[in-house]
């Protein structure tokens, strides 16, 4: 067991599929059944507020396709979810997927820094350029080539912080005596011409009480880590072996540093599914169950997706077959197929693990060992913390957030209480300059 004493501390986030992370998750006794309850996902904000966790992320995608993971199939939209949930916390971050591709800059820039403003600067948006065609053809397009949904959502990106910076922080001055409400010089507009998007600005948004919302990216790919490195300062990653994500840190932090950008301003968290007993007896026993809800092919089509080719005509008790990368996504492919070669590992075994996990590290064990193998990752620089992936909600969340957070905290890995108010604060991030201001 590991009993070090950190300076350093854990970054933690709890990605919220209301469903379950796990495909049948929600056929757990007195789990949640529906990403559509508000009075469901209000409970887990609160409880994950009381966990101290960073933050909770909302995965979206604009489709409803009737094979996908039931908390995408029935969902509500992020922006309007988040503002619910902005009014019934205080502390813990907001983070959602909105899309680059399907959205005018001045559209998000305003949904966006409205959330930010109802939570007094608790929100982060996942950039995603979306890699689904049957989500293009919602909106009467065509999903562009992956290289050029890139080279669009840089522009995009600069768009949406450009008018984020539209107002100086102490423009707004509301003197009764003087009549002065703003102060002019401290507007700025943006009048971006660019070669994908035409934007004059200003917002209509004063500045972020945390100068920006947090800018999160979950790209793998070249271009993805690219991206990451410019404007990333939450990455989520997908790793499963230990020397890999330790490769993937160091790489992504120099690109970071090349770019002009403190490594430490950009956290890099993958995906950690546990299963926590408080022995190991009875981690297994929760182990068989997770797995006893697992159906043939159940997550196929899911897989598939992530994969980015249809993996449901190959045989199911035949080995993982080896396909060239997709033009739609490339960084969860690659990271299934080592997994697949390194453990040789047949279509059903890949299927049963990511019907599971959806691909994430999956540690099963007692809340000492999990720890242990947090600590084990996060001293060796392999990430900077976790998004926990409970398998259904509440009951999964709890037992980590009751068992194995305490353990962390012990430790010195974890923060005890919020030090300050916004997501930046949580993630230990700067506050931005304003680009215009002197």
């Amino acid at each position: 067991m590991f009993m070090h004493a950190h300076v350093r501390q854990m970054n933690l986030g709890v990605f919220v599929l209301a469903t379950g992370n796990h495909i049948a998750g929600w056929r757990f006794p007195d789990a949640v059944t529906s990403s559509e309850d508000l009075s469901a996902l209000t409970d887990i904000a609160k409880r994950a507020e009381r966990g101290k966790y960073d933050f909770i992320f909302f995965a979206d995608t604009p489709t409803c396709i009737l094979e996908n993971h039931p908390s995408y199939l029935l969902k509500l939209e992020p922006i309007t979810l988040l503002a619910a949930l902005a009014t019934s916390t205080s502390r813990i971050g907001l983070v959602a997927t909105l899309s680059s591709t399907f959205t005018e800059p001045y559209n998000l820039a305003r949904l966006v820094a409205s959330v930010d403003r109802i939570s007094d600067g608790r929100v982060g948006w996942n950039v995603v350029t979306n890699v689904n065609d049957l989500a293009a053809s919602n909106y009467g397009r065509e999903l562009p080539p992956h290289a050029l949904r890139y080279e669009m959502a840089t522009e995009y990106l600069e768009v949406v912080q450009g008018l984020w910076d539209s107002w100086e922080k102490d423009a707004f001055i509301a003197n009764r005596s003087t009549g002065q409400y703003v102060d002019p010089g401290k507007l700025h507009v943006l009048d971006h011409r660019g070669k994908f998007f035409t934007v004059r600005g200003p917002l209509s948004h004063s500045r972020s009480p945390q100068g920006q919302p947090v800018i999160v990216q979950a790209g793998s790919s070249a271009s993805g880590q690219d991206f990451a490195a410019r404007y990333g300062e939450l990455v989520f990653t997908i790793q499963q072996d230990l020397d890999e994500a330790k490769a993937f840190a160091a790489s992504l932090k120099q690109k970071v540093a090349a770019a002009g950008r403190s490594p430490d301003h950009c956290k890099i968290l993958p995906g950690f599914f546990p299963v926590v007993g408080r022995t190991e007896a009875e981690a297994k026993q929760k182990f068989a169950e997770l797995a006893r809800f697992v159906e043939p092919g159940s997550a196929m089509m899911v897989m598939s997706e992530r994969y980015g080719h249809d993996l449901s005509q190959y045989p199911m008790d035949g080995p993982v077959p080896e396909l060239p990368l997709s033009e739609k996504v490339q960084g969860f492919a690659k990271v299934l197929a080592t997994k697949a070669r390194r453990e040789n590992l047949t279509l059903k075994e890949l299927h049963d693990i990511f019907a599971l996990s959806r691909g994430y590290i999956l540690v099963c064990g007692t809340p000492t060992s999990i720890a242990d193998t947090m600590e084990e990752w996060f001293v060796a620089e392999a990430c900077d913390g976790f998004m926990i992936t409970p398998a259904y909600f509440p009951g999964a969340l709890d037992d980590f957030t009751e068992l194995v957070i305490p353990e962390l905290q012990r430790r010195g890995l974890f923060r005890t209480d919020y030090k300050g108010t916004t997501l930046r604060s949580h993630l230990g991030l700067p506050e931005p300059k304003n680009r215009f201001a002197a």
